[in-house]
């Protein structure tokens, strides 16, 4: 095409941009398809990408996103970028396609967007871009290229415009970065985490630049996905490992053993040449090797030789190639000693054997694929919460209160989270009380499979929509009591360790801040050591926040568990909390970086300065005899956390300024 005609397709994408700028917000619908098909004209074309990028600012504020999935940018997963891109939609292929431009102006300070500062668009970008490399480096797969169809020359010009704003090499040592990161809060979902190691992987093969610090972590990444043992360090394939482990000398399988379970824990992550070492020891009576291939401590060891025949067959049943990240989900179960409640062992032997509904067959079959079973996915779904309850995330689902539940059961009350998900498998319904009245999640068998949360974990996504139900109708139950209902619903859906002493900081007609001092003096008389006479937290309790972004501006209420209350190494007093988000590393503004690594946390846990946590908690359980037997704080200190939430989430829920409106806790 001539550059007169690129110039014509210009002149007629600036005319209905035009019209879409000065279009009404119910009525930006009627110009935005226009818009998007004279922007699917220009994507192919040389110059094509670049003039669109220009206008990038200009699209995003004219209003192109607005009700779509990508109106809120700050809630954008990179991990679904791809599926977008092979949809094989035109026009969902465009605006995923405008969405990445519009970040690239972000991160380039050519474009500002609330709630999305350009560190941020860069890191949304850096991920992209390493999930996607194959398209830049030797092109999709055919696969991928049948389901791009006549986008493929739109999407390799976006892809290589943004490669050419954020470079290779700073791609690699961000991707590692951000990798270790992830790792380090010990995810149950890390199918994002491998497809981003093999791309890596792809890129160090073909001998791209790295620095030497950057390069030398890549290749460990690597090799513990592809290569953890001395038999399987070329990547050979199962068949030929399995080969050459029967040709191994005792001393060599013990070696090959430590070497998995070496690279698993250091690493967390596991091979599927890890999951095939464990078949293959069961079935050639090499049982021994289970404790080294585990890197189990004197604690698991001696649960495995106690519950020997059942630990043989979840690894029988559970414990696949494409399942191969239980494995370190069972190793931490049994060094946690779980089995040693008298309910657990019996509720898994009857998890092995659980015959499924057709729905949930159907459901499990239709997120995961049938490669493995229903019942055995099911299975190692039941094993990955189990031996790592902080570790689950609550994916795309826009809900975060029935993923903070399956946590909170999984590590608080386990034999309970194995019964609902006996209940929902086997009969489609989960039934719990709500003040001695039966609630009944029946129905969501008929919910069509594509409205469900697909992309979570095996558990979440057979438990979630019964819980969403379930929760609801709580809600729906006291929603005329005058006060906010999670009160009520708390304690009755969660269990009955949670607090009955109710603290909210918000009035609940107007949003505005009530007795916030007292409010945050019963949290430090609740829960800080200093002033509750060091009592611990003795059951895991749930709380709300109110999430703000890097700029400290109000986004959203969010759901959190409270697990434990210390000094780190530093002496500082920090509140330990599980996040039930897939990242929990996150930057709230006013120089409230919640950490996930690096100050005491364990795996899975966040972590904020005592006041820092406080300053955006708008929602607490406690005993009241907590909150009414300690001492009172500093009064600089309750000040100080004061003026920390007045100057960002609470900034217009002072007493004299109206509220703006909000969605309740999710």
């Amino acid at each position: 095409m001539s550059e007169w005609d690129l110039g014509k397709l210009a002149e007629k994408f600036e005319h209905v941009l035009s019209q879409l700028e000065q279009a009404r917000r119910f009525n930006k619908q009627r110009y935005q398809a226009a818009t998007l098909e004279a922007a699917a004209r220009l994507l192919p074309l040389e110059g094509g990408v670049e003039l669109l990028f220009e206008h990038a600012a200009r699209y995003d504020r004219a209003g192109l996103f607005v009700d779509t999935a990508w109106d809120n940018p700050e809630t954008l997963l990179p991990g679904l970028v791809r599926t977008s891109l092979e949809s094989g939609d035109r026009v969902t292929v465009t605006i995923e396609l405008l969405s990445e431009l519009r970040l690239l102006a972000l991160a380039r300070g050519l474009h500002c967007h609330a709630g999305v500062p350009g560190e941020q668009a860069r890191h949304f970008l850096t991920q992209v871009l390493a999930l996607n490399l194959d398209y830049l480096l030797a092109g999709p797969a055919e696969s991928s290229r049948v389901r791009l169809g006549n986008s493929a020359p739109a999407v390799d010009r976006v892809f290589r415009l943004l490669l050419a704003g954020i470079d290779f090499a700073d791609i690699l040592g961000s991707l590692v970065t951000e990798i270790q990161r992830m790792l380090a809060q010990r995810p149950i979902q890390v199918d994002s985490i491998k497809s981003m190691i093999t791309q890596i992987a792809v890129a160090r093969a073909r001998g791209d630049d790295a620095s030497e610090s950057a390069g030398a972590e890549a290749d460990l990444l690597v090799r513990a996905l592809f290569g953890p043992s001395s038999s399987c360090a070329d990547d050979p394939g199962l068949d030929v490992f399995e080969q050459r482990l029967a040709a191994l000398e005792p001393d060599g399988l013990l070696a090959e053993a430590r070497q998995f379970a070496e690279h698993m824990h250091g690493v967390g992550l596991v091979s599927d040449y890890h999951a095939q070492f464990l078949r293959w020891a069961l079935a050639s009576g090499r049982e021994e090797l289970l404790a080294d291939a585990l890197g189990l401590s004197s604690t698991g060891i001696d649960v495995l030789r106690c519950y020997q025949q059942l630990v043989h067959r979840l690894v029988g049943r559970a414990v696949h190639p494409q399942t191969a990240q239980c494995v370190y989900s069972l190793a931490m179960m049994l060094e946690s000693g779980v089995l040693y409640a008298p309910p657990i062992a019996p509720a898994l032997w009857r998890q092995i054997d659980l015959p499924l509904s057709p729905h949930c067959e159907t459901l499990l079959t239709f997120a995961f694929g049938n490669a493995v079973p229903a019942t055995d996915r099911l299975l190692a779904g039941a094993l990955a919460i189990l031996g790592q309850p902080l570790g689950i995330g609550q994916g795309n689902n826009p809900t975060c209160q029935s993923a903070r539940a399956i946590s909170m059961w999984a590590y608080n009350d386990p034999d309970y989270l194995l019964y609902l998900i006996q209940q929902a498998a086997r009969f489609d319904e989960v039934v719990m009380h709500f003040e001695g009245t039966p609630i009944s999640s029946a129905g969501v068998a008929a919910t069509d499979l594509r409205q469900l949360p697909l992309d979570t974990d095996p558990v979440s996504v057979l438990l979630v929509p019964h819980l969403d139900k379930i929760y609801h109708h709580m809600g729906q139950l006291c929603a005329d009591r005058g006060d906010d209902p999670h009160r009520w619903v708390n304690p009755e859906f969660h269990g009955w360790w949670v607090g009955r002493s109710f603290n909210l900081a918000v009035d609940l007609e107007s949003g505005q801040l009530t007795a916030y001092r007292d409010f945050i003096s019963r949290f430090y008389r609740s829960y800080h050591p200093y002033y509750n006479g060091n009592q611990p937290i003795i059951h895991p309790q749930p709380a709300g926040l109110a999430i703000t972004d890097s700029n400290g501006a109000f986004v959203g209420w969010h759901a959190i568990t409270l697990i434990r209350v210390a000094l780190d190494q530093e002496g500082a007093m920090r509140v330990y909390f599980f996040n039930p988000n897939n990242d929990s590393g996150q930057n709230w503004g006013g120089g409230v970086q919640v950490s996930t690594d690096g100050h005491g946390e364990r795996h899975g846990e966040s972590s904020l300065p005592f006041a820092e946590l406080v300053s955006r908690l708008y929602l607490f359980h406690a005993e009241a005899e907590n909150s009414q037997a300690g001492s009172e704080p500093e009064r600089g200190e309750v000040t100080e956390v004061m003026q920390m939430a007045v100057g960002s989430w609470a900034s217009s829920r002072v007493q004299g300024v109206p509220a703006e409106n909000e969605e309740k806790e999710n």
